[in-house]
């Protein structure tokens, strides 16, 4: 008998039939890895069996041990023994982590919440995901990595059965990945099945049992994990054979277009402590110039900065095309020929609740309207040719960026960069949280930009891509340029060497 087993689930929006027939089963005490590109369903799928989408909304079966169940709430699909995480996390931050792990179940007497008992059952879940926090810890005063945690501890904590996992490991260290698989193969031991969300092919291999690929709505194939392969699973997924991951191009670099010389930046809220220290570099005209380092090395902190988009005080010389240039803010550095795709597209490169025209040409007004009115017409003009050539899946300008996939929410971004003609395109984690499909697209789309002789920055933490996509790479750490690589003579092991101060 499965622990879960989703039969023949349909699921239809205006326009769109997001789950068409999909099967779906999980056994008692397996890990179970859900795979696919930006809108194959997964999320849908998810949502269907959390109690997000009730009963009613869908059509098929939900069996839990065999028995039929039907949700028409969230807290319905928790009784039930099924928890979810998601990808964006659903924690308050005002509130201290004991609070959090609790909201909704505080433990009661005479309708009178019982802190000190709350407090003393959220040390002892902390404890099982290996945090070493005080439980009255105000929730908005942790990194992510540990909300992340939190917000297993709180899944823990509700007796959980059937825990779905959604990109789990998105904003995790090395470390806390190590703790978090530890945390899922215990789980395994104790009973619990887990559906593992992720695009990350490795740990996908590492910690799974089976796996399962949609693809557009439908179940495409189930597979043991010792049976199959990565390259497999990816032409699952998209459809066809992706023979090289990385579409490497042999660029062809001119003059320089970016100098940044002596380049200190101080913390944006203690004045006295410096997050990048004395930084000095040049870019090139069509070429990709990669930014590796580990998390806190102050990579997001220094392009933020040339973008004019940090708080902190900067000081040095920044030159493009030769020329002096003093950035204040971020109208300045798009004037300069600066774009920025950010790290955190949802929260700093889109207005979620707006459509995907208004959000693709909010950052050059100037091109779609006159005397301060908006032409919708060459709005729409300039929204289409970006859908068309980015190739973003949607069936409308008019829909909400928000309601989009990843990869697709990711597009939009870049197309609204990509119609302020920039000279320099500073991509912060272009392909984080997307799949490998859009991510060979926006391969392409970098060498297409460089081979029209844009400069590029690129940061990101997968090594592969960094090695993958970039001409040069300069590795950071602790706020300072610590070493330089052509990409024929780097390699991870030298890369992560420097960055962890290896000589």
């Amino acid at each position: 008998m499965y622990a879960l087993e989703m039969v023949d689930i349909v699921k239809e929006f205006p326009g769109v039939k997001a789950l068409d027939g999909v099967n779906f089963k999980v056994k008692k005490g397996e890990i179970h890895a859900l795979c696919g590109e930006n809108g194959a369903g997964k999320s849908t799928l998810m949502k269907v069996l959390s109690g997000l989408y009730p009963a009613g909304t869908y059509q098929g079966d939900i069996r839990i041990n065999g028995e039929t169940k039907q949700f028409h709430k969230i807290t319905d699909a928790e009784q039930a023994g099924i928890t979810i995480i998601h990808q964006e996390l659903a924690l308050v931050k005002d509130m201290t982590v004991g609070e959090n792990i609790f909201l909704g179940s505080e433990p009661t007497k005479r309708g009178v919440i019982q802190w000190d008992e709350l407090y003393h059952n959220a040390a002892t879940w902390l404890k099982t995901v290996g945090l070493k926090i005080s439980p009255d810890t105000v929730i908005g005063t942790l990194g992510i990595g540990q909300q992340q945690l939190v917000e297993i501890a709180k899944a823990l904590s509700k007796n959980t059965k059937i825990l779905i996992l959604d990109e789990p490991t998105a904003a995790l260290t090395e470390s806390e990945v190590d703790i978090l698989m530890g945390i899922l193969d215990q789980l395994r031991s104790n009973g619990v099945s887990c559906i593992y969300i992720s695009h990350k092919m490795p740990e996908v291999f590492h910690i799974s049992d089976s796996i399962t690929v949609l693809r557009d709505g439908k179940t495409i194939a189930t597979l043991d994990r010792k049976d199959t392969n990565d390259d497999q699973v990816v032409s699952l997924m998209v459809g066809r054979e992706l023979t090289e991951r990385y579409p490497r191009v042999e660029h062809k670099p001119t003059d320089t277009v970016l100098e940044v010389r002596n380049y200190t930046v101080w913390h944006k809220d203690k004045p006295g402590q410096q997050v990048i220290r004395n930084a000095n570099f040049s870019l090139r005209k069509g070429e990709i110039l990669g930014i590796a380092g580990l998390m806190g090395a102050g990579r997001t902190e220094l392009v933020m900065s040339l973008f004019g988009a940090y708080d902190g005080k900067a000081e040095g010389e920044v030159k493009i095309d030769g020329k002096p240039v003093r950035i204040r803010d971020i109208s300045e550095a798009i004037e300069a020929g600066f774009a920025l795709v950010t790290e955190d597209r949802k929260r700093l490169g889109l207005v979620l609740g707006m459509d995907i025209k208004t959000n693709t040409s909010m950052a050059t007004m100037k091109k779609v309207s006159k005397w301060g009115v908006i032409n919708e017409n060459e709005e729409i003009k300039w929204g289409q040719k970006y859908v068309r050539e980015l190739r973003t899946k949607t069936s409308s300008l008019e829909t909400a960026v928000g309601t989009l996939s990843g990869g697709n929410q990711q597009k939009v971004v870049i197309g609204k960069w990509l119609m302020s003609d920039p000279k320099i395109l500073i991509l912060d984690e272009p392909t984080r949280g997307i799949d490998v499909g859009a991510k060979y697209e926006i391969y392409n789309l970098m060498n297409q930009l460089v081979e029209q002789g844009v400069a590029i920055i690129m940061i990101s933490s997968e090594l592969p891509e960094v090695l993958g996509m970039s001409d040069r790479i300069l590795v950071m750490s602790e706020g300072k340029f610590v070493k330089e690589f052509d990409w024929r003579e780097a390699t991870q092991e030298n890369i992560m060497q420097a960055a962890t101060g290896g000589k």
